[in-house]
């Protein structure tokens, strides 16, 4: 388990690895990002988008949530996609979902839409209740697993509804909307055609 003191100590193991290989590394990014990627992930610890990615510092604009839901009434993560549509000029907003997701499950098997979390997965439920017709023949672990893609594609749809991102594609070709899945059992990426 990672202990606090240790965070630290690891940040300055990897400080002098980063300098002893590039002398100017960080120097280069304090000059601004311009990165062609922003990944809208899961806020799962189990999910680490640059590690998987192969990502360095300045690759990626990442928000993350729980279960990777653009919500359009949600100002929070709207300004994250104006932010690097409008003035980082993103080439690609991949949405990034991923087995065994716990928000997912929790829109699945929870009826309490009191509490904060309910409220958030309420559209996760809505995803579900458009989709049932698909869903209602799996058993319960495909339908999670079904549940865990639609979700993940559905957020691409609702980032393609924005205004702003369809103005930024017919002026530049860009940004591209993608809808990938991790899967944490085998630390494999899949595009799944969005």
């Amino acid at each position: 388990m990672l202990s606090y003191e240790k965070v630290f100590q690891n940040n300055r193991k990897w400080l002098k690895e980063k300098k002893d290989a590039d002398s100017d590394f960080f120097r280069k990014f304090s000059h601004g990002q311009n990165p062609d990627f922003m990944i809208i992930g899961c806020s799962d610890s189990r999910v680490p988008l640059e590690t998987i990615m192969g990502a360095e510092p300045g690759d990626l604009f990442v928000h993350r949530n729980i279960a990777n839901v653009v919500s359009t009434s949600d100002t929070n993560i709207l300004s994250v996609i104006e932010y690097a549509v409008k003035y980082l000029k993103v080439k690609h907003i991949v949405v990034c979902g991923h087995t065994k997701c716990g928000g997912v499950k929790t829109a699945m098997e929870s009826k309490d839409e009191d509490t904060i979390l309910g409220s958030w997965v309420s559209n996760i439920r809505e995803v579900m209740h458009n989709n049932s017709k698909d869903l209602d023949n799996l058993d319960k672990d495909e339908k999670y697993k079904r549940l865990i893609e639609l979700n993940t594609q559905e957020q691409c749809r609702n980032i393609d509804s924005l205004k702003l991102v369809r103005s930024s594609r017919l002026e530049s070709g860009h940004p591209l909307v993608h809808a990938w899945l991790y899967d944490i059992e085998t630390g494999l990426l899949k595009d799944l055609g969005y």
